[in-house]
């Protein structure tokens, strides 16, 4: 079968064709990211604006790339949350308006859930234990008896919004986290910054409010970026290692924007090995927001449950991941 999946959460607005069966693949997978002005953050507004002016040639672009028609697809879904309303929206009208009109079923789909599937398919893991690590997500989740339960989360904000709150404070456009990261690898000294690891949560907040004031104070910005991708980066390991030994998986699955980021891997993979557990990570393509993860989780639901009626396609722009009921 054939879905197509609607992205728009946050910044990215993508449509992508994924085609499920004895040989399940990407077909295609079109973005157009909204770019806010340096030293900003994503403005629900704006970002919303941009979205509607794209989706109609984000569209054509994915349909021509995947070699289909609309009317070919044999199922829809789009992003319906958790994310910024108005992003959300414009993502909700361009699903209902296509399944509407081309009578093609349509699937709301859990962002997050998309990620992890998605990470799945494309990993070949069977029963990991998921760290999903990105702007809106810091979880460490494992699948039982119908959902995936939290083993671990952010007590505050999340590594995204970490490091794009200290990249804002230095002047640079959301998202961040490359750039921190290239200023990281550059090296420097080492500043001690609160480590706030509490039970198998963490706490980032008082974390991202010293780097900067380490700035304040005179410290480079490759230091500070170091030091604060080195703390988080150890408190996320302590806690996945910790849910590793308590769930007894053999797989460690990582997934979302920030999975990308090498010195993670690189800190993840040694623990791994201590455990006997395999590491898999989403390719770095597909690590942050897309499509394709929209698309596969939709050809999922589409595979054992019936679709909403286009009236009836809402959006919420809170929903917890362990509130979602998984049927395949």
């Amino acid at each position: 079968m054939l879905c197509l999946g609607i992205e728009s959460t946050a910044h990215t607005f993508s449509c992508a064709i994924v085609e499920r069966g004895r040989r399940s693949r990407i077909l295609h997978d079109e973005r157009r990211v909204y770019a806010p002005p340096e030293g900003q953050g994503i403005h629900p507004r704006e970002a919303s604006r941009h979205h509607a002016a794209e989706a109609a040639s984000c569209l054509a672009a994915c349909l021509e790339g995947a070699g289909a028609r609309a009317s070919e697809v044999d199922a829809m879904a789009y992003a319906a949350g958790p994310g910024l309303g108005p992003c959300l929206r414009v993502g909700a009208v361009v699903a209902r308006a296509l399944a509407s009109y081309h009578g093609v079923p349509l699937y709301p789909v859990h962002h997050a859930i998309g990620h992890i599937e998605l990470g799945k398919m494309l990993t070949k893991t069977r029963d990991p234990l998921v760290l999903l690590v990105s702007g809106g997500h810091t979880m460490l989740l494992a699948f039982s008896a119908g959902r995936w339960r939290v083993f671990g989360e952010t007590l505050d904000i999340t590594l995204g919004q970490l490091f794009d709150q200290f990249g804002r404070s230095l002047g640079l456009a959301s998202p961040c986290g490359r750039q921190v990261e290239a200023m990281a690898a550059r090296g420097g000294e080492y500043i001690a910054l609160p480590y706030t690891v509490k039970g198998n949560d963490v706490s980032l907040s008082g974390l991202c409010s010293a780097a900067m004031q380490a700035v304040a104070s005179g410290a480079s910005r490759e230091s500070a970026s170091h030091s604060l991708q080195e703390t988080a980066f150890a408190m996320v390991c302590e806690a996945t290692e910790r849910a590793l030994a308590l769930t007894r998986r053999r797989e460690l699955l990582v997934v979302g924007g920030v999975a990308a980021n090498s010195r993670l891997s690189s800190m993840l993979r040694r623990m791994s090995r201590r455990h006997s557990c395999r590491l898999a990570a989403a390719p770095v393509k597909y690590a942050g927001d897309c499509g394709a993860q929209i698309a596969w989780a939709g050809a999922l639901e589409a595979s054992v449950s019936g679709p909403v009626k286009p009236e009836e396609a809402t959006v919420r722009q809170s929903w917890r991941l362990d509130e979602v009921d998984i049927a395949y």
